[in-house]
């Protein structure tokens, strides 16, 4: 059987981020990996969530293929990971991001 492909985390948008991480913490039990003005990283038992402000990132799903370059360019980001954004048939956002660059993202 060949192996699926992960979903990594979803990202949702909102106005602020401090006040949002203060919610979800507040009403679930998830951890913080990263914070700050502009995104925050959430984790919970079986995936993660991306908070983020409109202006930066679209709200999106993350998925880690080890043929993430075959969508385009790759971008870094500040945590290291590489990916690209491509949007799906209906216009929806979907982050691929590199399996191989995933060591140095927080779990």
């Amino acid at each position: 059987m060949q192996e699926l492909d992960s979903l990594d985390h979803v990202a949702v948008s909102v106005t602020d981020i401090a006040a949002a991480v203060d919610w979800y913490t507040s009403n679930f039990r998830c951890e913080v990996k990263y914070q700050d003005p502009t995104w925050a990283y959430l984790a919970f038992a079986n995936i993660r969530l991306a908070l983020v402000v409109p202006h930066q990132h679209p709200p999106h799903l993350a998925l880690v293929s080890p043929d993430a370059a075959k969508f385009g360019p790759l971008t870094i980001h500040r945590d290291g990971t590489q990916s690209v954004y491509v949007k799906d048939p209906s216009g929806n956002a979907v982050e691929i991001l590199d399996q191989a660059s995933m060591g140095n993202a927080p779990k």
